[in-house]
């Protein structure tokens, strides 16, 4: 019986230290066997591997691509607009051996701090650098101070393990006490602008507007000229058929210069004429043959 009990005991202590002495690593990871906190070993590919037992341990890195949000900073590019910047980060542990000697017991906490640490100065530098204007930096042309700011961060990572695969600007804002200002500044732009059209506008219809009464002058006068021409063609047509008319019939003339004056004087529906009875202006009116009936 304690034969039996002794077997056991030894056969769970042989489970235990050959379970102690395997480990496995997941194909998102990396590993480092450690001993007495130093590195003795690294494991980076997937599988089964050992150590020895208590007395070797094994620290588990993450090997995909990790995120990192970066605090907001200001910025103040060469046009002295400050701008508030939020941006984010694509990194990966490249060198899990430096890794572990540059963060410690520390991980990936430590890193993202060191990381931040080292972003931060970066995007201050290059959106600070002497040309970028705040334009520059809010308009889709900002690839390039991107790709500065990530090939620099990069080099920056380097002694840490770390490889930085991206870095992008999320927010580029203007700082809260700035946006009224800016505002005001841009609504005083846009009126400035919309007063230059407006008068623009308006001295093209002042210009369109002489035209048209240039072109109504020259268009009346040309026609008042026309008119007049026609007028006294027609007038001098008028007294040359009066002309032969009086030439061919002397009493006929007469008598329709008669009908005129008749017209003329008796037109109203209140004509009264003071006149004697024997005035030669009645001749057609007490005979039809005229003066030539009086005589």
């Amino acid at each position: 019986m304690t034969r039996g009990i002794l077997g056991l005991v030894v056969l769970f202590g042989v489970l235990l230290v050959i379970l102690s002495s395997v480990f496995i690593v997941d194909e998102r990871q990396k590993a480092l066997v450690l001993q007495f906190g130093q590195i003795v070993k690294t494991k980076e590919d997937p599988g089964l591997a050992f150590k020895i037992p208590f007395i070797q341990e094994v620290v588990r890195y993450d090997d995909r691509i990790l995120a990192l949000d970066t605090p907001e900073t200001e910025v103040t590019p060469s046009d002295d607009r400050r701008l508030v910047v939020d941006a984010f980060a694509r990194y990966r542990i490249s060198d899990v051996v430096q890794f572990r000697q540059a963060v410690g017991v520390g991980g990936l906490a430590t890193a993202e701090s060191r990381l931040s640490g080292i972003l931060n100065p970066v995007i201050r530098q290059v959106l600070g650098s002497e040309g970028v204007t705040s334009n520059t930096i809010l308009s889709a042309d900002r690839g390039a101070l991107i790709a500065q700011i990530t090939a620099q961060a990069r080099q920056r990572a380097l002694p840490l393990g770390l490889e930085v695969v991206d870095v992008r600007l999320k927010r580029t804002d203007l700082p809260e006490q700035n946006l009224d200002a800016t505002f005001n500044r841009m609504r005083a732009e846009r009126e400035r602008e919309a007063a230059d059209e407006i008068a623009r506008g308006e001295e093209a219809a002042q210009r369109v507007r002489a035209q048209a009464d240039r072109t109504v002058v020259e268009l009346v006068s040309e026609a008042q000229k026309v008119a007049d021409i026609t007028r006294g063609e027609a007038d001098a047509e008028r007294n040359r058929i009066f002309g032969e008319a009086y030439g061919a019939d002397q009493e006929f003339f007469e008598f329709r210069r008669s009908l005129d004056a008749y017209e003329r004087g008796l037109g109203g529906n209140n004509s009264s004429f003071v006149i004697n009875p024997n005035d030669p202006f009645f001749d057609y009116l007490r005979s039809d043959q005229g003066a030539a009936a009086q005589q």
